[in-house]
């Protein structure tokens, strides 16, 4: 039996939330590679602040930016989860949207040393232009959610106007404030469009769970990339910090393949059985992602304090890459683990997160830092899966 002929415009209908065999599409793969681009961008300028002892600015910028390419990437994931029609029109409007994706990543630079957000509200102005034509579609095709999807064309596209008219806010101003305000205006929007009367939109829990995990998968392998690069810059040189930055690597290794292992030790789709349960799920997602890049920029970090190259201490330098090894355990705690367990084991990773805040004040924190990990895995294997799981 042949496949059906793809239609130029199909009728934009909520797909079922228990659809048999659902997974990420080749387009939706497609998206996620042109981000890595823009993780890459966000990730470059973190790593050159810190080492050059602009902790604060970096980490701020660094923040900002990752929101950014967070938010765009996240209102096309929820979206594609209940409206993949995969028609001609559907597949061109998400090309437009990958364009506006690379415009984004290529005013990161400019965000970062100037403050300056322009080319990145254009990238945004051109995803939002393409995000807001397809909930028109969707509200023009699915009565039942009619009010929902209205909404959320009407809070983008609200939303939008305001970043825009911030451009034309005066330098003098306060810049911090008025994008904290930003960001919580966009987090309010699905909160309220999902509670129109037409009811929440028909996302699929385990497809949102893969494309979750596929992220995840794209920001750790930048954070393998870019510690690659710091890795053989600093074995280009004269060879003589060569042996300990072959036990960095090693230790840089094991570190990310346990950040790796702990989070797809468990299954999250079973968590998603609720919308507050589900916003909460994604939004904690952020320090999840942006602490996974990060970790490249420290491990960067690290290869500049060992080759000398960078202006701060080696604590510092194990802070940075300590902190946001940290701050993943615990999201990742908070999100993928904390449901499933009970007893003792709940207290593993917030532990863990805490030693790992030590590390930096010894000699040898990276490689405390994989064994550390290294056992916490050992734990969740061993003594983890003997706990009865809970959500199951």
């Amino acid at each position: 039996m042949s496949e059906p002929r793809r239609r130029f415009l199909a009728p934009m209908v909520g797909r079922s939330s228990d659809e048999q065999f659902r997974v990420s599409t080749p387009l939706e793969l497609f998206f996620d590679l042109c981000f890595v681009v823009a993780v890459s961008q966000a990730a470059a300028p973190l790593h050159h602040s810190i080492a050059v002892h602009q902790v604060r600015h970096g980490l701020t910028g660094y923040l900002m930016v990752f929101f950014a390419i967070w938010w765009a990437w996240m209102n096309f994931t929820w979206f594609a989860s209940a409206y993949d029609t995969d028609d001609d029109v559907y597949r061109i409007t998400t090309f437009v949207q990958i364009s506006g994706a690379l415009v984004l990543a290529a005013g990161v630079q400019q965000a970062f040393e100037h403050n300056d957000f322009r080319v990145i509200t254009i990238g945004y102005v051109i995803m939002r232009l393409a995000l807001v034509t397809q909930w028109l579609r969707a509200a023009k095709s699915d009565p039942q959610r009619r009010s929902t999807a209205l909404r959320y064309a009407i809070g983008v596209s609200a939303v939008q106007a305001l970043w825009l008219l911030r451009l034309a806010i005066p330098e003098s101003w306060s810049f911090l404030p008025i994008f904290h305000l930003l960001v919580v205006l966009e987090l309010v929007v699905p909160i309220w469009a999902e509670r129109a009367p037409g009811g929440p939109t028909s996302y699929h829990p385990h497809h949102i769970a893969e494309r979750y995990g596929l992220f995840t998968l794209i920001v750790l392998g930048e954070s393998v990339a870019a510690a690659t690069i710091a890795f053989r810059g600093g074995l280009d040189e004269d060879g003589a910090h060569t042996g300990a930055l072959i036990r960095l690597a090693v230790a840089g290794l094991v570190v990310v393949f346990a950040l790796w292992w702990l989070y797809f030790d468990r299954s999250a789709h079973n968590l998603l059985s609720s919308l507050r349960t589900s916003m909460m799920w994604g939004y904690g997602h952020y320090f999840v992602f942006a602490s996974a890049a990060a970790v490249g920029a420290g491990l960067g970090v690290a290869v500049d304090q060992l080759t000398e190259h960078a202006e701060i201490s080696a604590v510092l330098a194990g802070y940075a890459i300590a902190v946001p090894v940290a701050v993943y355990l615990f999201f990742v705690w908070l999100l993928h683990i904390r449901p499933h367990q009970s007893g003792p084991m709940k207290a593993a990773f917030p532990l863990a997160a805490a030693l790992a805040l030590l590390t930096p004040l010894t000699p040898v924190t990276m490689e405390l830092l994989a064994a550390l990990l290294a056992g916490l895995v050992a734990i969740n294997v061993s003594v983890g899966r003997r706990v009865p799981d809970r959500v199951r």
